[in-house]
């Protein structure tokens, strides 16, 4: 058997359109109140005021707008606004005021201190600020980008969607092994708002062994288009009398690397598979008859795969009638 080679990475990062980031994170301003407090999980959210009182009494009005960068304008949509006392309660959790969903919104709340959580998917920014009796505004920046994942095979030849997968992980400190994952099953051309930072993706190209892994950087007020080419293929196997032949039901099929290792089982008349480029030995049994093949994975050229009565281990036992 010939060495398995590992799979290629092809990445392009290109910095483009104002779009971004997320994960929640609070500002400097905010960070030691929020030291050791559990915001509450929420399901549900308010529309924004635009006038109507959230609370009783004399209210004050504050205009609350996020941004993905310094210098970037108003997010006009998607955003979901969470609005907190600053006290925590009982259970250790901050006391939710008020929610809306949208752009920039318009709170009528009681003077006096609250925190702001601003998210944008999975990006986000927690700001503290002050309520008085005079309207104010309050901006949030988020620093925060977009990141679009793709996957094509050699010589940019497409991979259907449907068997392609991304997972998106924190940038582990350990040598071995993925950080904390933070979205998985993401669909290829999707655009995920994160905050700016590094991230580790995973691509997998269909549930055996194509895997590609790469860290990828995320800018705030960009959009970060990755995409990584996969040197596999789509194979399907099948049992045959004779070459061209009908596929033999109830096969046993084990699919081996050249070290030994099974990436994949199965029991059918066929077995379809996406194997990363290497050499593989496939073992098929039917009834007490065992075949074995051992055959090469070219990246992109999906094919079938015969295995015929020559390949039978034991050459005095043949096919039954």
């Amino acid at each position: 058997m010939l060495r398995l080679h590992r799979a290629l990475l092809a990445l392009t990062v290109i910095a483009g359109s104002s779009f971004q980031v997320q994960q929640v994170a609070a500002q400097a301003d905010s960070a030691a109140a929020l030291d050791g407090l559990r915001l509450p999980g929420l399901n549900n959210y308010a529309p924004a005021s635009l006038g109507g009182p959230l609370a009783t009494g004399e209210l004050g009005e504050i205009t609350l707008a996020a941004h993905l960068a310094n210098d970037a304008g108003e997010i006009p949509s998607g955003l979901v606004w969470r609005v907190f006392g600053t006290q925590a309660g009982p259970d250790e959790k901050l006391p939710l005021i008020a929610t809306a969903r949208g752009g920039t919104g318009v709170f009528q709340l009681a003077p006096g201190s609250y925190l702001v959580h601003a998210a944008y998917g999975r990006a986000g920014a927690t700001k503290r600020i002050t309520v008085g009796r005079e309207p104010h505004r309050e901006d949030l920046v988020l620093d925060a980008g977009g990141l679009q994942l793709n996957a094509v095979l050699s010589g940019g030849v497409r991979i259907p969607p449907a068997q392609l997968r991304f997972s998106i992980y924190e940038v582990s400190d350990e040598a071995i092994g993925d950080g904390a994952l933070i979205i998985p099953d993401v669909k290829p051309g999707s655009i995920v708002r994160l905050n700016t930072g590094t991230y580790h993706v995973v691509s997998n190209y269909g549930a055996v062994n194509a895997l590609i892994r790469s860290d990828i950087r995320v800018e705030a007020g960009k959009l970060t288009e990755a995409t990584v080419e996969h040197r596999a293929a789509d194979l399907t196997l099948k049992l045959v009398r004779e070459q061209g032949g009908e596929a033999i039901a109830d096969t046993a099929w084990s699919i081996l690397t050249d070290s030994g290792e099974i990436v994949y089982e199965t029991v059918g008349a066929y077995a379809s598979m996406v194997l990363a480029e290497g050499s593989y030995t496939i073992i098929a049994k039917n009834r007490d008859r065992i075949y074995q093949r051992d055959f090469s994975v070219v990246p992109g050229r999906n094919q079938d795969v015969e295995l015929l009565p020559s390949d039978l281990l034991d050459t005095r036992n043949q096919f039954p009638d």
